[in-house]
């Protein structure tokens, strides 16, 4: 009887699980070719907006950056425009060099136009461009 029992066991235990779910593709993205930033201009005088940004001002105004941080090496450096909107910029950077664009940015005196300095601050940045899309108005939580 005892025999009996050790093989209905073994028996039950021993039955093949369906898996009812099929994986088609996988793909992991261990380092993504570009990184993002998200810049956006502060004027010196708080009560002059100095005018919304475009896309030629966001060129020189980084090309000038990097010239200053990183000379004709950082005049190299590759950017894309990908959104100017008020006084805001969204870019894409290579990802190697996000770390010496973000540190040409920080380090750049601004300009001076028509009496208003103006500067850039670094927003975010981040490997993928869906993280720094849902900060845009996060520091206001804590500043309203």
């Amino acid at each position: 009887m005892a025999t009996d029992a050790d093989t209905s066991v073994a028996t039950i235990g021993s039955a093949p699980k369906v898996n009812k779910s099929y994986e088609l593709a996988k793909s992991v993205i261990k380092a993504p070719p570009y990184s993002y930033a998200h810049l956006e201009i502060l004027n010196a005088e708080p009560s002059s907006k100095g005018g919304d940004l475009d896309a030629l001002q966001v060129k020189s105004y980084c090309t000038a950056a990097l010239k200053q941080f990183l000379g004709a090496t950082g005049m190299a450096i590759h950017l894309d425009i990908l959104k100017v909107e008020g006084q805001s910029c969204w870019l894409r950077v290579p990802r190697d060099d996000l770390g010496a664009f973000a540190a040409a940015i920080t380090a750049w005196q601004g300009t001076t136009q028509d009496g208003i300095h103006s500067v850039f601050r670094i927003r975010g940045c981040s490997d993928w461009l869906g993280a720094l899309v849902g900060q845009q108005d996060e520091w206001r939580l804590w500043t309203d």
